[in-house]
C-alpha cells in the first residue's frame, strides 16, 4: 500500500464534488456510482484527471442519472467551507490508514458509513482533525473525545 495514492485522491475527490454538484450525500453518490464505476473511475484517475473535474462529474451524472437531491451541506456551512480537493484528501487519508489493500469495495465503505457525515459537517472541526484520530473513530464507530 502506498501512501498520497494520487488515483485515490481523485476519485475520492470527484465523489465529493458529485455530491456537491448534486446535493447528494456522499453515501448516495457511491451508491449511484456502485463498485464497477467506483473501480474503474480508480484505475483510470491518471487520465480523468487530465479533464476538468466538473466536465468528468456532469459525464457520470448523466450517464448514471444522478438526480439532485437536498442535502445541501455547503450552503448550511456557517464558515469557511473547504474546497472539495481538501475533503477528497481527507477520505484519501483515512481509506489508505484503515485498509491494507485499496479497492472500490473500501472505498465505499467508508463513504457509506457513519463517518463520511462527520466529516461533511463542515460547522464541526471533524474533518480537520489527524489522520490518526480520524482512523481510530472510523474504527471505533464514533467519535472520541479527545
Amino acid at each position: 500500500m502506498s501512501k498520497n495514492d494520487s488515483a485515490l485522491f481523485y476519485t475520492c475527490s470527484l465523489i465529493e464534488f458529485i455530491g456537491r454538484k448534486c446535493c447528494q450525500k456522499r453515501s448516495a453518490v457511491v451508491n449511484f456510482l456502485g463498485e464497477k464505476t467506483i473501480s474503474r473511475i480508480y484505475r483510470n484517475a491518471d487520465i480523468l484527471h487530465c479533464e476538468v473535474i466538473d466536465s468528468v462529474a456532469d459525464r457520470y451524472i448523466e450517464l448514471l442519472h444522478i438526480p439532485d437531491g437536498k442535502f445541501d451541506n455547503v450552503a448550511s456551512c456557517k464558515y469557511t467551507v473547504p474546497d472539495y480537493w481538501t475533503i477528497g484528501a481527507v477520505y484519501e487519508r483515512l481509506i489508505e490508514d484503515s485498509f491494507e489493500r485499496i479497492t472500490a469495495k473500501e472505498i465505499m465503505t467508508v463513504f457509506t458509513s457513519w463517518i463520511s457525515d462527520a466529516i461533511s459537517n463542515y460547522n464541526t472541526d471533524f474533518y480537520y482533525q489527524p489522520r490518526d484520530y480520524l482512523k481510530e473513530c472510523f474504527q471505533q464507530g464514533s467519535i472520541l473525545m479527545i
